[in-house]
């Protein structure tokens, strides 16, 4: 435990304070480097998927299928809503269109 005290109790020269400040100092500068180039690559990053994403030309296509007596399946993707029609329900809502 004397040693211990010893250490404490000792002074730091100068010229090591000064050297450790000024290495903080640069670790710092280079943190701050980082930082600053990390936040722009995040953005760069972020521009080029949206561009990537926005370069797609997306086609809608609209499918007509006449009503019959069968089972018929039919998928719109013109609403975009990913709704599926099986059976008599198309075949319901066709006869109801008709009607009006």
């Amino acid at each position: 435990m004397e040693s211990v005290k010893n250490m404490e109790s000792t002074p730091v020269p100068y010229i090591v304070y000064e050297g450790e400040a000024m290495r903080a100092e640069r670790r710092h500068k280079r943190l701050i480097a980082v930082l600053i180039i990390a936040i722009a690559m995040l953005f760069a990053s972020n521009l080029a998927w949206l561009h990537a994403w926005m370069s797609y030309d997306y086609v809608s296509t609209e499918t007509v299928i006449e009503a019959t007596d069968g089972m018929a399946n039919f998928h719109s993707d013109n609403n975009h809503n990913g709704d599926n029609y099986y059976g008599e329900d198309i075949a319901e809502s066709a006869g109801a269109e008709e009607e009006k």
